[in-house]
C-alpha cells in the first residue's frame, strides 16, 4: 500500500466511528483534523469535500459489520442453522458496536435522511443488499426442506430486520442489552416454531 493509500485508510478508520456516533452535520473539519491529527489540506488532498469522506466512513463501519456477520453465518452447516447463527450474532450486538459508535445503518440512516445528503441513498442500498441477503437464505432453507415452503422469504426477511433495528435503538437509548438478546431470542422462536417443519 502506498503511503497515500495508507494515509487515506488511516483517515477513514479514524473518522468512521465518530461520524457514526456524532452524525453527518454534527462532524465539523476541526473534529476531523483533531481526531487525524492531520491539517485541513492533508484531508482535502484525499477527499474532495465532508460528504465524500462521510460516504467513505460509512462504506468502512458498514463493510465491518457485514465482514464480521458474514463470519458468523458462515458458522452454520445448513441453511437453517446459519439463520439461527443471524439471531446469535445480533444478541451481542450492543457491545460490539460501541466500539465504532453503534449500529451504522441506523445512526447514519436517520442523520442522512434528515440531513438529505446523498449518503442516504447508499444506506438504502445497504438495506436492500441486507434484505436480500436473509431473503435468499430463508429460500435455500426452503429448497433444502428445513423450513415450511410457504414461508414468505422477503417478508420473513424484513420482519428480522426491522425487529433487529428496533432492538438496536431501545438498547442504545435506554442503555440495556436486554433488548437485543430478546430479539435474538425471539429470532429463535420464530425459526423453530414457525418455519421448522
Amino acid at each position: 500500500m502506498l503511503k497515500s493509500e495508507k494515509t487515506k485508510a488511516f483517515i477513514i478508520e479514524t473518522v468512521a466511528p465518530i461520524f457514526n456516533k456524532n452524525g453527518y452535520s454534527a462532524m465539523s473539519l476541526s473534529k476531523i483534523t483533531l481526531a487525524t491529527g492531520l491539517t485541513k489540506g492533508a484531508i482535502y488532498g484525499h477527499f474532495k469535500n465532508k460528504e465524500e469522506l462521510a460516504i467513505e466512513a460509512f462504506r468502512y463501519s458498514v463493510r465491518r459489520v457485514f465482514k464480521d456477520l458474514n463470519n458468523k453465518i458462515s458458522l452454520g452447516k445448513t441453511p437453517l442453522n446459519k439463520l439461527y447463527q443471524i439471531a446469535s450474532f445480533y444478541k451481542d450486538y450492543y457491545d460490539y458496536s460501541k466500539e465504532f459508535g453503534g449500529c451504522p445503518i441506523l445512526n447514519i440512516g436517520v442523520d442522512a435522511n434528515n440531513q438529505k445528503t446523498g449518503i442516504v441513498d447508499l444506506v438504502r442500498y445497504y438495506n436492500h443488499k441486507i434484505l436480500n441477503q436473509f431473503s435468499l437464505l430463508i429460500n435455500d432453507a426452503k429448497e433444502t426442506n428445513e423450513i415450511k415452503k410457504s414461508t414468505d422469504s422477503m417478508m420473513l426477511a424484513k420482519r428480522f430486520f426491522y425487529m433487529i433495528e428496533g432492538a438496536v435503538y431501545m438498547s442504545y437509548i435506554m442503555e440495556d442489552n436486554s433488548y437485543l438478546i430478546d430479539v435474538s431470542n425471539q429470532m429463535k422462536i420464530i425459526i423453530s416454531t414457525d418455519l421448522e417443519h
